[in-house]
This record gives C-alpha cells, sequence and structure tokens, in this order.
C-alpha cells in the first residue's frame, strides 16, 4: 500500500499531515511573475473551446484519452519557452506560471501528466482554509475516500528547493510528497495564504496568475482530514506556452 504524502500543517501550535499521491513538494515563483500577465480569450486554432492567455499558443495534447500510469516521465518540455498551465474548474478558472528555468524537473513531471490528460476529473482532495489547496491524487476518481490522499502516476522524483522560491503569499504551487525527498510525484498544492513554514521542504514550481478569487470558491474540508463533501473538480488542464 503505497503511503501518503504530506504537507505539513503549522497553525499556531498544531500541526497535521496533508495526504498527498506524489512525492515531493516544490515552492516556486515563474521568473517572470512580474511581466505583463494580462490575458484574454484567444483564438484557439486547433484547440476549440479552449483559454489561451495572450501571446501563448497551445501545447499540444501528447494523449486522446486520459492516461494516469507511467513508468516515468518522458521530455515534455523545450529548453527557452515559458510554460503556463491552466486549469478550469467546476470553481472557475485558473492559471498559473510555471518556473521551468527554476525547477525543470517538477515543471516537466507536470507539463507531461498535463498533456496526457492525467489530471481531467480529479478533485481538490484536501482544502484548509489559510493553509493549501491539495488535488492530482487520480485515486479520487473513486468511490473510495479512504484511499485519497494515496495516489499518483507511478514515478516520483526529488525536490528541487530553490531558495529565491518561497511560500511567501497566497497562490504559491507547490509539490506535496511523503516523508521521503523523493516522492514527489503528480499531488500538488496552491497555498491558500502566506505559508512560510513549508520553505525548504517543498518544491515551489509556479503561481496563480489569475483566478485568485477561485480559490475562495473551491470546496472546503468538512474536517482537517475529512475531505469535502462535494469536492471541486479539475474538469480540463491543459498547458500553453511562448517564447522566452
Amino acid at each position: 500500500m503505497r503511503s501518503a504524502a504530506f504537507v505539513l500543517l503549522v497553525l499556531g501550535c498544531g500541526s497535521s499531515g496533508v495526504g498527498d499521491a506524489g512525492p515531493g513538494q516544490d515552492t516556486g515563483v515563474a521568473p517572470d511573475a512580474a511581466q505583463d500577465t494580462s490575458t484574454q480569450d484567444a483564438p484557439a486554432g486547433d484547440a476549440p473551446g479552449l483559454f489561451l492567455p495572450m501571446g501563448f499558443t497551445l501545447t499540444p495534447y501528447l494523449s486522446e484519452q486520459p492516461v494516469r500510469m507511467f513508468s516515468g516521465a518522458a521530455p515534455a518540455t523545450e529548453p527557452g519557452r515559458d510554460y503556463a498551465a491552466v486549469l478550469e474548474t467546476d470553481a472557475g478558472r485558473l492559471v498559473l506560471d510555471l518556473t521551468e528555468a527554476e525547477t525543470p524537473t517538477t515543471v516537466n513531471s507536470f507539463v507531461f501528466l498535463a498533456r496526457n490528460r492525467y489530471f481531467d476529473g480529479i478533485a481538490f482532495h484536501r482544502v484548509l482554509d489559510g493553509f493549501v489547496a491539495q488535488a492530482g491524487d487520480p485515486n479520487t476518481l473513486q468511490d473510495n475516500r479512504a484511499r485519497w490522499g494515496t495516489g499518483g502516476p507511478g514515478y516520483g522524483f526529488g525536490l528541487e528547493v530553490v531558495p529565491s522560491l518561497r511560500f511567501d503569499a497566497r497562490g504559491v504551487l507547490g509539490m506535496a510528497r511523503s516523508s521521503s525527498p523523493n516522492s514527489n510525484g503528480s499531488q500538488f498544492f496552491i497555498t491558500l495564504a502566506p505559508t512560510q513554514s513549508l520553505n525548504g521542504m517543498y518544491t515551489v514550481f509556479g503561481r496563480v496568475l489569475e483566478g485568485d478569487a477561485v480559490l475562495d470558491r473551491i470546496a472546503r474540508n468538512a474536517g482537517p482530514m475529512t475531505p469535502p463533501a462535494t469536492p471541486t473538480r479539475l474538469t480540463r488542464v491543459y498547458i500553453v506556452e511562448r517564447a522566452r
């Protein structure tokens, strides 16, 4: 049985684990976060119905149907390209800038999974006010909630902690993991408040560029270790890119 991954919760003097399917959590802030991040619905060309941030094009899918088991992440990014992820949820849309230059292994894995439609339909299974919203576990597609937080893509990889990338704000994207630093996989989290206690322990690999208000609409846990009664789901996740 795969062990659950953790996002350590430190609120006051209490703590509790956050289950995660994939090993490791990284913290990162996109290097171009200070650039103009205005977005608009743009013609999607071969991607009708998809949202393309201004200046970005769709990174093509690698599969027609969701694939959720792999022996490892194949190369899915290219040098000199700037990547962002669009997370369409039943609570609204999030656009996340990815730190491909600082955390290339983590970003490549996330992009690889998204391009294989891995995340489509998966739920935010642990959402705690003032802490994080966590998703990425394919077990949330099943009814057995006791297994939620323990699933992954079939492979793991290590931390990519970059001192300049910190959980210093709401909307920071990190990788969740178990107690092993080499247990990053597919589970990720978005901070709902500055969470400095996670610095150096998890990999930061992006930041919310658009959709901050959506974070308030993601369904919260029924209890510290009890998933939301009706969880918010990722209806579709895709990758967009532009020249750096």
